[in-house]
């Protein structure tokens, strides 16, 4: 089967925060498990570096927009290697080849009759000498009240004109924006209307998009798609291919949603390899993003797709809730963040991942507290996985020089660990992770009480055969765990099969058990838990 996964593009306008990553950490779960089972995987995303956000930074630090967009990339970038994402291709929307392909959709979508030209009303800021990029205004959204953008309402996730602003300012000066007219190019949505209801109605009946996705779509549907603008007067992005336009950008919300497109493209350039099957109808899409991004990936990017006519529209809508730290909405600006980069270096990445998808915001907001990380850390990772794969390693180290002794195999623990495949398998593919993991877990506290009753420290000494039974089960459990938990925890499962000197080989029953083993060493170390009052002391600290 063709598998394909687009993460959403973090803005290349400061550091990730662990929000970021609960929102996209569910598509390398999903790479990494197709790829065990053997199918076709494309595994997209990269750094958005056209958007407005990243000339606002350049401007404040009196830098060039490349400085801000190169610096970003690249700790985006090693940011994700450390966490073991395992994209196929990571890119930037400023490449030549990026803007390349989102010309080729944009004059595409003209040629078709979806784009069209129209006179139009634009903020235009008489202090500054220029027409507004939507972020460079700011009011109150006039559908709830909420401080809010031009282009879009944080607080009920309307997407908005700069115009339907209440008291709007320019973010730039903080005077009054006048209104004046140009000319932009416009997207015909109200003409998919009809083929985008009958989309939304048959996902909605196969159950493959979250909750959030379905009712925040049909609201839009229900209120009538509008034609939206697609050029904007910015000074980066992609330039509009049409003579007399060209000082005029591609609007980002068409542009970098086109960007999986281009970067399937990229990957096909730069590997040789053929990305039109992930284009077809058969193939199964995997959109993974945070809420604010919903709209982007249920009305804006199945529209550009059908109207360039690519059959392969957005099959599973991951579309995770918010993470809270410490109880407090994340706020950027004030600094209420855990940042990524400070957390990779004082942190196992494995710990990074099973919190967050243990604690993940799939249906609701949940929320990061420094008590709740280390204390998951230390009595399950350490505690029950890490305790069991070293207490079962250390006694074969000790009793049986490193090697597995032969016995009969625990029927009820095959039959537990062949079913275990099966449900992970289908939790995951149903973007269930939480779900998924916690299944996993159940299964390594039974194997800990499995160890405590055979209590093999008496059988060494009074019934060696039970004992070799015992280990060799517990060896059976260890190296199914390791490639059951490969998905979720790549780092630690990899540690595993390299002291078992076994490598992955496809997400199936191992029936085979490891005859030696070698250089044993503890998965996790014990994080203190001082550590909880002097994170939660720098969080404080460093609030603007």
């Amino acid at each position: 089967m063709n598998i394909f996964i687009g993460g959403a593009w973090p803005y290349a306008n400061g550091s990730l925060h662990l929000g970021h990553i609960a929102s996209l950490l569910p598509g390398d779960i999903l790479a990494r498990y197709y790829r065990l089972k053997g199918d076709n995987v494309l595994y997209v995303s990269g750094s958005d570096c056209n958007g407005t956000p990243i000339t606002i930074r350049a401007k404040q630090e009196g830098v060039s927009v490349k400085t801000i967009a190169d610096r970003y990339h690249e700790e985006f970038e090693r940011c994700f290697q450390k966490l073991g994402f395992s994209y196929d291709r990571y890119t930037r929307t400023d490449c030549i080849h990026h803007h390349q392909v989102v010309q080729n959709i944009f004059l595409e979508l003209l040629e078709k009759g979806l784009i069209y030209k129209k006179k139009v009303e634009q903020t235009y800021c008489e202090t500054c000498v220029q027409f507004l990029p939507d972020r460079y205004v700011e009011g109150i959204c006039p559908h709830c009240g909420a401080g809010a953008r031009g282009d879009q309402c944080d607080a009920c996730s309307a997407i908005l004109d700069p115009i339907d602003l209440l008291e709007k300012t320019c973010k730039l000066c903080g005077s009054r924006p006048a209104i004046k007219e140009t000319e932009h190019f416009y997207f015909a949505l109200t003409s998919l209307q009809k083929q985008l209801e009958e989309y939304v109605e048959m996902v909605k009946q196969n159950g493959t998009w979250r909750e959030n996705a379905v009712q925040l779509t049909q609201r839009y549907l229900q209120e009538g798609l509008q034609d939206r603008a697609v050029s904007r007067d910015l000074p980066i992005g992609v330039s509009v291919p049409v003579a007399g336009y060209e000082d005029k950008k591609v609007y980002v919300w068409i542009e970098a949603v086109s960007g999986y497109y281009s970067a399937s493209k990229q990957w096909a350039q730069e590997t040789n390899g053929d990305d039109a099957p992930f284009w077809q109808e058969n193939t199964r899409t995997y959109y993974v993003h945070g809420k604010d991004n919903i709209p982007f990936h249920t009305i804006i990017w199945p529209a550009i797709l059908q109207g360039i006519q690519v059959k392969a529209l957005p099959e599973y809508i991951v579309s995770s809730e918010y993470l809270t730290v410490e109880k407090r909405k994340l706020s950027t600006s004030r600094n209420w963040a855990v940042w990524v980069p400070d957390m990779l270096k004082e942190y196992n990445p494995d710990s990074i991942r099973y919190f967050l998808t243990i604690n993940a915001p799939e249906n609701r907001d949940t929320d990061f507290s420094w008590r709740e990380f280390i204390y998951s850390h230390n009595s399950e990772l350490l505690g029950a996985y890490g305790n069991f794969v070293n207490r079962t390693l250390k006694f074969l180290e000790k009793y049986y020089e490193n090697t597995v002794p032969t016995g009969h195999t625990n029927q009820e623990i095959e039959e537990k660990l062949k079913e275990l495949y099966v449900e992970v398998g289908r939790l995951i593919e149903e973007a269930h992770f939480k779900q998924a993991l916690e299944m996993i877990f159940e299964t390594i506290r039974y194997a800990n009480k499995y160890f405590d009753e055979r209590q093999p420290w008496k059988q060494i000494k009074e019934e060696r055969i039970e004992c070799d039974a015992t280990m060799r089960n517990c060896m059976y459990l260890i190296v199914n765990f390791a490639q059951l938990l490969a998905p979720f925890l790549p780092f630690s499962s990899a540690q595993v099969q390299q002291m078992l000197e076994v490598s992955q080989s496809k997400w199936d029953y191992i029936a085979e058990c490891p005859d030696s083993i070698s250089n044993v060493s503890p998965l996790f170390d014990r994080i203190d838990v001082k550590k909880i009052e002097e994170e939660v002391e720098k969080l404080y600290g460093s609030l603007g």
